[in-house]
């Protein structure tokens, strides 16, 4: 598809779209940055196609990074974080072939004062991943290592019609620990029980579970 084309045909609300048309298109392949933390841009990224990562990495270059959450079509937007002029709080990247359009501030600016009723939506967009790092940072406050791990993988796991359920894509023990904030030690011995207990299996590239997760570990 070809901008804007791909915009009349994404799954965007139509208040994203009129700002879309005044943005430019890009591409990024997989493992491309399309933020890189502590940057100073006031650019906007609304996604068509594809799916990126925010994440953060240990200052101490140990290597050790903490995965926020992935977006796709459906999330349409990130980084509106730096819409004050600060630095980027955290990078992105794009772990499939991914299509989007990149818009400034100034851009961004101009279709408010042309659409005013645009602010809430932008508004209301802000709020929602407040409230998801909000949950996020509960989540690792008042639940184990066990209970996070869980219920990361509950969230992501699809089920089938023989009643399984199938985590699709390759998700390995160190993306679980940088999603869930533990370490890929604790995330492998973990998995290990589980796959013993018959509660996971492997099938090719996805993880399926078999059974329903236990409830303590």
């Amino acid at each position: 598809m070809d901008h804007p084309g791909d915009i009349a045909e994404s799954s965007l609300p139509a208040a994203w779209r009129t700002l879309a048309a005044r943005g430019v298109p890009r591409r990024f392949g997989k493992g491309m940055l399309l933020i890189q933390e502590g940057d100073r841009d006031d650019t906007l990224f609304i996604i068509l196609a594809g799916r990126v990562q925010a994440f953060s990495k240990d200052d101490q270059e140990s290597g050790r990074e903490i995965v926020y959450n992935d977006y796709g079509p459906a999330d349409f937007v990130v980084g509106e974080m730096s819409l004050d002029g600060g630095p980027r709080s955290a990078s992105v990247r794009a772990i499939e072939p991914t299509h989007c359009v990149a818009v400034t501030r100034q851009t961004l600016r101009e279709h408010i004062a042309a659409n005013p009723e645009f602010a809430f939506e932008l508004l209301a967009h802000v709020i929602g991943r407040a409230r998801a790092a909000t949950k996020a940072a509960r989540e690792i406050a008042f639940f184990n290592v066990y209970d996070r791990v869980t219920r990361l993988l509950n969230g992501l796991a699809v089920e089938r019609p023989d009643g399984t359920r199938i985590i699709q894509g390759s998700l390995t023990h160190k993306s679980i620990a940088s999603r869930a904030g533990c370490s890929r030690e604790m995330v492998s011995r973990l998995m290990k029980d589980l796959e013993t207990g018959g509660f996971v299996a492997t099938e090719g590239r996805d993880m399926v579970l078999r059974r329903r997760l236990p409830s303590g570990w």
